[in-house]
């Protein structure tokens, strides 16, 4: 229970973080400049943390062995945060959250499915497809 408390509380940090970045946009004009900054104060905080904790940085071989798909997690983030940039003002936050939600949904129910990228094989259920669905209908309430 205590994990999904955390990853409700992370779920309302995001149109937070969505509304915050789109205010940037307005001082800085661009949302690739924003998706810049946001992501050069994170790396700046993950930074400071782990010195604090003092966590060891992995030698450039290791981190050189693992494959090149495993890198792309950065640039999704980066395309997250400069989509949301210029959709959240234009669709607001509830039908912005929401569609990122339910593209989540599918996501998450394929690279269940199919048992991609890590994750363990969980079939796509009727159930868990019905599930989706209600995310999908939600989108489309929240936008009436």
């Amino acid at each position: 229970m205590q994990l999904i408390l955390l990853a409700i509380a992370i779920g309302f940090a995001l149109p937070v973080q969505a509304g915050i970045n789109a205010q940037l946009r307005v001082s800085l004009g661009h949302p690739i400049t924003t998706a810049f900054a946001s992501f050069l104060v994170g790396t700046l905080a993950l930074g400071v943390v782990a010195l604090a904790m003092r966590i060891p940085v992995p030698e450039a071989r290791i981190a050189a062995q693992a494959p090149a798909w495993q890198w792309t997690g950065g640039l999704l983030g980066a395309a997250y945060i400069a989509a949301a940039v210029v959709l959240a003002p234009r669709l607001g936050a509830a039908t912005m959250i929401a569609s990122v939600v339910a593209g989540q949904m599918i996501a998450s129910l394929l690279l269940d499915h199919y048992g991609l990228v890590g994750f363990a094989q969980k079939a796509a259920t009727p159930g868990r497809m019905l599930g989706a669905g209600l995310v999908i209908l939600g989108v489309r309430l929240l936008q009436r």
